[in-house]
């Protein structure tokens, strides 16, 4: 089949819209940190139980100062009663761990246009859904899956208000970075980002203590030593009894939150140029 000349010419301009909406396409990474805040923590962050996330997002440039993005990131978020300054919380002992697999589709407003300046803050907003599934060790330091074990009377007759939690839920991201541009086709940026969610079960934790034995009939003795671990403290720390039905555990005042910050780096497709070369593009004019 023979290539006329013609031929090139039109899968030339068939091409162009191609390299040209391109430009406005990045993909990358994030290499970061989790955080997690809820009933297993005294503060907003504590950077005690910091733990590494991961990763990878598609930047799409509206116009100069609005940028969409799509990304799915994995972390980790873990608590711990035993560092607590509080010695009701100590008493009670409880711990989590549970990895977080997040997509989300974000929103990004830059201050400044990145292809003038060279670099932009940002603030930005957006949807996410999360899988998450809370563990922690037992005394013989296996990790047990927290869920299944109704440790707040989830599923029981005798608790009809206490549904178990889906362990699928959304967040709603917002933060802000700062971005720079390293050459062509590489930008370098730093974000902090907060994750309000729709789940108080993010750590296990939310109400009240059920029944130990009405627990014990359903669940089984597993259950019950996950619901409270007082009674496996030592040393300087008085080992607890098992509280009474309703006597507080959590506190479902409020909603758990977990964060995603770190670095990102983002790749730009079909090379250099961006908007400032994007506005010098005209549509190519056809004459007999």
């Amino acid at each position: 089949m023979k290539f006329t000349k013609s031929t090139g010419i039109l899968l030339l301009f068939m091409a162009v819209p191609f390299f040209t909406f391109a430009q406005d396409w990045h993909v990358g990474a994030l290499l970061g940190i989790t955080n997690y805040s809820g009933d297993l923590s005294q503060k907003r962050v504590d950077m005690r139980y910091t733990r590494p996330a991961l990763g990878l997002l598609v930047r799409r440039d509206i116009n100069r100062y609005f940028t969409v993005r799509a990304a799915f990131t994995w972390g980790i978020a873990t608590g711990a009663d035993s560092t607590s300054s509080e010695k009701a919380l100590v008493a009670r002992n409880l711990s989590f761990r549970t990895n977080i697999f997040e997509g989300s589709l974000i929103g990004e407003l830059n201050f400044f246009d990145i292809e003038e300046k060279g670099f932009t803050p940002y603030i930005f907003a957006g949807v996410g859904g999360f899988g998450f599934d809370p563990t922690a060790k037992d005394q013989s330091g296996n990790r047990v899956r927290l869920r299944p074990l109704g440790t707040e009377g989830q599923g029981l007759p005798q608790y009809p208000n206490r549904k178990p939690y889906d362990l699928f839920s959304f967040s709603f991201p917002f933060g802000a970075g700062v971005k720079a541009i390293l050459n062509d086709t590489w930008t370098l940026g730093f974000e902090i980002g907060l994750r309000p969610t729709l789940t108080d079960y993010l750590d296990d934790v939310s109400t009240t203590y059920v029944d130990k034995n009405t627990l014990l009939a359903y669940r089984g003795q597993k259950s019950v030593d996950m619901a409270f671990r007082g009674d496996e403290l030592n040393g300087k720390n008085t080992p607890g009894v098992y509280p009474a039905d309703g006597a507080q555990r959590g506190s479902s005042k409020h909603k758990d939150w977990y964060s995603f910050s770190g670095i990102t780096i983002t790749y730009r497709l079909g090379g250099g140029g961006g908007w400032g070369k994007q506005k010098a593009m005209r549509c190519p004019v056809l004459r007999p």
